[in-house]
């Protein structure tokens, strides 16, 4: 959260508090959500998205305790513009699966790879769909079901947008049963509000998919099965408001290929 007085901590679950980057907008919903992870009475901290390239919200990042570690999400800018000024202020490797993202001594991170760092064990969990890069953290010892730190593959609100070509549905819908064998651990997303179960969520996020899909299907019976993804767009998204216009189209896109059989004919 973002106050007069500047950037505040807030507790999101036993393990973790995040700040709120002053970053909001059709696609990041509040703001990036910046977790601060550490296992109670650790001293040091593990920051999760530094989020935009904001002095005042990476200075907080910062102060919040020795940082030892950064990781990222996923590629996108509202998630790692700032992680090369994060690491230039704190010294703490950025690891991301992408070695584009990473920085300082930063490998890129390694499905299933246990991350020890601030007093806590953190498993990496490859989830691409949103992007090819995607990843969770997944945090057993956070409460008594534990937490996964989802990034967008799962939203604290609404659902998130399969950046076509790079993300996949097919990714997407095997990343969602990943995710629904880790059991009902609480979701911290990256943009939204935290929710109580990881199971819920999935579930949700499955119905959503598959109806859209059934949608779409019904358009390309009505347009032909040439239709391109404008033109189901146009009908499957008709009252979608324009600033989110091209993550629905781009979203078409990617449950477009998949109907198609994984052609590239859009």
């Amino acid at each position: 959260m973002t106050s007069a007085s500047g950037p505040v901590l807030q507790r999101s679950s036993a393990l973790s508090q995040f700040i709120l980057a002053p970053n909001p907008g059709p696609m990041s919903l509040e703001g990036t959500n910046s977790y601060v992870l550490r296992a109670a009475g650790h001293p040091g901290a593990v920051v999760v998205d530094p989020g935009p390239l904001d002095e005042e919200h990476l200075r907080a990042l910062a102060g919040a305790g020795p940082v030892e570690l950064i990781l990222i999400t996923h590629r996108h800018a509202d998630h790692t513009a700032g992680s090369a000024r994060l690491y230039h202020l704190t010294g703490a490797p950025v690891r991301a699966a992408d070695p584009a993202h990473c920085h300082g001594s930063g490998v890129p991170l390694q499905d299933g790879e246990v991350l020890g760092a601030a007093g806590l064990e953190a498993r990496v969990v490859a989830t691409p769909g949103h992007t090819s890069d995607s990843v969770c953290f997944h945090l057993p010892g956070d409460g008594p079901q534990g937490s996964v730190l989802t990034g967008d593959t799962i939203l604290g609100r609404g659902t998130t947008m399969l950046d076509y070509p790079d993300g996949t549905l097919g990714d997407y819908l095997g990343s969602l049963d990943r995710l629904e064998s880790l059991g009902p651990a609480a979701v911290l997303p990256a943009h939204g509000p935290v929710l109580p179960s990881l199971t819920d969520a999935v579930r949700d996020y499955r119905t959503h998919r598959l109806g859209r899909l059934a949608q779409i299907r019904t358009a390309l019976d009505r347009l032909g099965p040439d239709a391109t993804a404008g033109d189901v767009a146009d009908a499957v998204y008709a009252d979608v408001d324009p600033s989110v216009r091209r993550a629905a189209e781009t979203s078409v896109a990617a449950q477009l290929h998949y109907l198609r059989g994984g052609t590239d004919r859009l």
